[in-house]
């Protein structure tokens, strides 16, 4: 089993891995902070300073149609923000 499932790229986290050497991940809804942590140094090979972990939870939407209503769903995941130390960094498109 993965602990790691993707890495998040967007603008935030993109300026917080320049500024403050953090990174995004997508990972087990199950992992704790120490399994995180141990996956991303096992992975990246850097060393990790501090994992915070957020959980989302699915949205529901409905919609009404011509041809009546359209419910779903989005996936429930959890979010790691994971910080590295000084003069290391992640490069996503190598190591993945």
């Amino acid at each position: 089993m993965s602990i790691i499932i993707k890495p998040i790229i967007t603008e935030k986290i993109t300026k917080e891995g320049e500024a403050f050497n953090r990174f995004g991940f997508i990972v087990d809804k199950k992992a704790n902070k120490i399994q995180i942590k141990n996956a991303v140094e096992a992975t990246f090979g850097v060393n990790v300073v501090a994992v915070n972990t957020m959980n989302y939870r699915a949205d529901r939407s409905v919609k009404y149609t011509k041809s009546g209503l359209i419910s779903g769903k989005t996936t429930a995941y959890k979010k790691a923000v994971v910080q590295v130390q000084e003069g290391e960094t992640i490069d996503f498109y190598t190591n993945i």
